[in-house]
């Protein structure tokens, strides 16, 4: 293989405009994902990303923006489950299941019943090479608003996930702290859609974290090791997508996950090692 042909990717408009995607939605979800595994919340972005589905049919059918349609249902579910968990015995992670299994369920009933020209495959799986300028714009917007709101506000995110006692006698408000990494995980949610779609969204906004927090020894390494362990892995998925002839959002996905039982067999032999010297 020449390297001409390893460039051709890079010629094609429609490969660049992935490229340019995975850029911006690389950093806002390593960073989330740092906090939603410190937090235990991998089912609940798994919930969000599924419940956005009806807020999509109901926008595209009143006409208002998607981005508005599912940031709604997103922030419903978030705030439901909320709800349910502090009034029921029910525990959260049940909770989730039942809400977000429930919204999924009511979005594809949605979907099939009314006539809608959305392609559900694209919904649910994204469209990567086929990305609009229009999308381009609106993943660069919440990128920048949400990693600039969690690097502000890192350290007292931080205190608020291994202990929101102690976050509230420190005086930081709590109930704000809370629900604003729900509104930006809806957000977030909301930019990676025509990425890698509601389904595979997940991959992002837990693998980076998980891989990070393997390879890491402090919280603030762990941040930007997932900020450069998802740029690499999208790129790379992205990449090899061309030359394999696959769907890009399932490869990346698919990379994320061998670099993460990479790093999971290196940290178990590294734990060996010093189990034995001691």
């Amino acid at each position: 293989m020449t390297f001409d042909t390893l460039l051709i990717p890079f010629q094609f408009g429609f490969m660049q405009n992935a490229f340019y995607i995975a850029m911006l939605v690389s950093v806002p979800t390593a960073l989330l994902s740092c906090y939603l595994v410190l937090k235990g919340w991998a089912l609940m972005g798994d919930a969000v990303s599924h419940a956005v589905l009806p807020g999509i049919v109901l926008a595209y059918v009143t006409g208002i923006p998607l981005l508005i349609g599912a940031f709604a249902a997103g922030m419903f579910c978030a705030v439901a489950t909320g709800y349910l968990t502090e009034n029921s015995r029910v525990k959260q992670d049940t909770v989730m299941g039942v809400v977000f299994s429930g919204m999924f369920g009511l979005g594809i009933v949605m979907f099939v019943a009314l006539e809608t020209n959305a392609h559900l495959d694209h919904i649910l799986f994204g469209n990567i090479l086929g990305i609009e300028p229009a999308e381009l714009w609106t993943a660069g917007i919440i990128s920048v608003l949400v990693s600039g709101l969690i690097l502000m506000k890192w350290k007292d995110l931080l205190l608020h996930s291994f202990d929101p006692a102690q976050a509230k006698a420190a005086g930081l408000a709590v109930g704000l702290l809370h629900y604003g990494l729900l509104a930006a995980l809806s957000l977030t949610i909301v930019a990676t859609l025509a990425a890698v779609g509601l389904i595979l969204s997940i991959g992002l906004l837990i693998a980076p974290g998980a891989i990070a927090f393997l390879l890491s020894r402090r919280f603030s390494q762990m941040l930007w090791v997932a900020v450069v362990v998802n740029f690499a892995t999208m790129m790379v998925g992205i990449y090899a997508s061309f030359f394999l002839d696959s769907a890009p959002a399932p490869t990346i996905v698919l990379v994320q996950t061998l670099l993460f039982l990479v790093s999971f067999t290196l940290r178990l032999a590294a734990n060996k090692r010093a189990t034995r010297e001691i």
